[in-house]
């Protein structure tokens, strides 16, 4: 497994994150061998949200931590709020009054005294960076929340949540997969008369570079919004027979060649894989043994149906 350093902490971080969106079906003794499984292959980064499963999901961690608390110590856990439901509809809040209760509300269902990151979940057009600096401050102060950072967020939205904050902003999570590359899309086709020069990401991948910013994706192995999964789909066929040469060529599965190519992006990234099959998890490991040739990132990306200028 390989590391990067994440945040004020310098917490040593793996690569390879468990998104916990689907464990909310899972019993007591599921969660554990997924957990335990991740740790043995070296992955000691979980992720979570306050809306996984209507706060279940964090319940699940808080029964295994509560049955087991020697295993916080080598769990680095991230959650994210921000996104509230009300009257049928969802909202976004960053306020400091929600984002004080929300991580309140977190760590009682972790049953752990922090956390090791939060993350703002998704932009809030209300937002005060007044309001945000405060609560990051009063949960850092308080011990509650060792680093902060964001999801889904472009680079001006970063800048102005961090005009009052005296602390850095740590990882932006952003979908991303050799399936859904709409930032490098636009990228490449800089004053170019095209739609793939539309600007959607508005430079945030080289934002997050310039500042140290680590970059976590999420749909890792999805093309679209929530569409299914690119491996083995017929839709992706070019794409798959790369993948399986790739893969047949180094010993490892698709998967772990598809994850490779978020993490041949230069800077810190790490890649989250929502899954709950231990097998995938170890197959996911395998993805730190090696690491992409740029040319077989292009090749990959050409495969998906990308075409450069």
């Amino acid at each position: 497994m390989r590391y990067i350093e994440f945040g004020t902490q310098k917490s040593q971080v793996s690569e390879i994150v468990i998104g916990l969106m689907r464990i909310s079906r899972m019993n007591a003794a599921e969660v554990e061998q997924l957990v335990e499984a991740s740790l043995e292959e070296g992955i000691n980064a979980f992720d979570l949200a306050n809306i996984y499963g209507g706060g279940h999901c964090e319940e699940l961690i808080g029964q295994l931590l509560q049955r087991r608390p020697e295993l916080r110590n080598r769990m680095w856990i991230q959650s994210k709020c921000g996104i509230r439901h009300a009257d049928g509809y969802g909202f976004f809040d960053f306020s400091k009054e929600h984002i004080l209760e929300a991580t309140d509300t977190i760590l009682a269902r972790l049953k752990t005294d922090h956390l090791d990151s939060l993350l703002l979940h998704r932009p809030d057009a209300l937002m005060e960076p007044e309001e945000v600096a405060e609560a990051f401050e009063t949960l850092k102060k308080a011990g509650k929340v060792l680093d902060f950072g964001v999801s889904n967020q472009n680079a001006i939205q970063m800048q102005l949540m961090s005009r009052d904050m005296s602390m850095p902003i740590a990882a932006n999570q952003l979908q991303l997969s050799p399936a859904f590359t709409p930032s490098f899309n636009d990228g490449f086709n800089v004053n170019m008369e095209n739609d793939a020069g539309i600007v959607r990401g508005s430079g945030v991948f080289e934002y997050c570079r310039l500042q140290g910013i680590v970059i976590q994706s999420w749909s890792s192995l999805q093309y679209g919004y929530f569409e299914g999964t690119f491996l083995g789909s017929e839709k992706y066929a070019d794409l798959n027979r790369v993948l399986d040469r790739m893969a047949e060529e180094k010993n490892v599965t698709p998967m772990a060649i598809a994850l490779a190519w978020i993490l041949r992006y230069p800077g810190k990234v790490q890649a989250v894989i929502g899954t709950t099959k231990v097998s995938r998890i170890r197959d996911a490991a395998r993805t730190c043994d090696f690491s992409l040739s740029r040319q077989e990132w292009y090749e990959i990306y050409a495969a998906a149906g990308n075409r450069l200028p």
